[in-house]
């Protein structure tokens, strides 16, 4: 029989939960009311870390479990004569670096420091049923080892790129705002630099350019290349595709005409006999650099739009009739 039942009830266990259990139920319980969440409330993400704290300690446990919450925090059990017969419970197999916080109580700063043992909220739950499983130095004997740091936060940006930017490759400095360390905000210009061939998707990143978390580390801003809509050609992979409008005419009777490549050259279109639904002619080289050999380029893909009319007058019809 246990003197108190709060603590289970936070994780969400009954008394006599396995430590794997106690581990899920805290992971949950953080995972919910961590402050950085929509669900967030900071004294409850404290009270659920706090019950962790005591419960994956076995000596902490036990008092828990005889003595109640305040024994097990490291003050003497109310109306005991002989104290805590366990001695502040903080032990050497308590959790390392927050034995001795009985004085002052658990702070929020304990809270968050439990919480970044385990990899704070990145790199997801692990393997198997264990929703540490993963995270190295297990739990056996205390907790061991270095703290492990929460991973930055990423913050995206879309950055809308000309196709003939991807192209030639560019140099872009772009000026944002973030949060300094008094949560001020400030500016700061990055340098982004556009490769030739790259494609709509490509992701750019750049550690501790972003703003001033509470843990001291800056988040990571990454750049995702958008590819601005062209008024001429639609890129398809590392080809260039271009829809030439042709006439009833020109169809039937040839035409000359010029096409200006995305870097400039200009090449003669030529057709000297009736031109067929559906035809498309393509030129090797002159589409896109390929990003992971830029000296090679896809192929400039040309169709016709042949305008056909959709009425014809009698006259039409009659001449039309006389040459076929």
């Amino acid at each position: 029989m246990v003197k108190e039942t709060k603590l289970y009830e936070l994780l969400g266990v009954t008394p006599g939960a396995s430590d794997a259990d106690i581990k899920k139920g805290y992971r949950k319980a953080a995972l919910k009311y961590h402050p950085d969440k929509p669900t967030g409330d900071t004294e409850k993400f404290k009270e659920v870390s706090e019950a962790f704290e005591i419960l994956s300690n076995e000596e902490k446990k036990e008092v828990y479990d005889q003595y109640g919450l305040e024994a097990a925090r490291g003050n003497a059990p109310a109306g005991g004569a002989g104290g805590n017969p366990f001695g502040g419970a903080g032990g050497a197999g308590g959790f390392s670096g927050f034995s001795g916080h009985g004085q002052g109580g658990f702070s929020s700063q304990d809270a968050f420091n439990i919480f970044s043992q385990f990899g704070g909220m990145g790199g997801g739950m692990g393997g198997g049923d264990d929703p540490f499983g993963g995270m190295g130095g297990g739990f056996g004997g205390g907790y061991g080892g270095q703290p492990r740091r929460r991973e930055p936060e990423i913050h995206t940006i879309n950055l809308p790129v000309s196709l003939e930017d991807l192209f030639a490759g560019t140099t872009k400095k772009l000026k944002i705002n973030r949060k300094g360390p008094s949560g001020a905000p400030e500016a700061k210009v990055i340098s982004v630099t556009v490769r030739p061939g790259w494609k709509a998707g490509t992701k750019l990143s750049y550690a501790g350019e972003g703003d001033y978390q509470s843990d001291g580390q800056r988040q990571t801003i990454q750049f995702v290349i958008q590819e601005k809509d062209h008024p001429v050609f639609k890129r398809d992979g590392n080809d260039l595709k271009v829809s030439v409008p042709v006439s009833f005419k020109e169809s039937l009777l040839g035409f000359s005409k010029e096409i200006t490549t995305i870097d400039g050259r200009r090449i003669p279109v030529l057709r000297t006999q009736p031109l067929q639904p559906n035809t498309a002619e393509t030129y090797p080289g002159l589409g896109m650099p390929i990003s992971k050999t830029p000296t090679q380029r896809g192929n400039l893909i040309i169709s016709y739009k042949i305008d056909f009319p959709v009425s014809l007058t009698q006259d039409q019809k009659a001449a039309i009739s006389q040459c076929f």
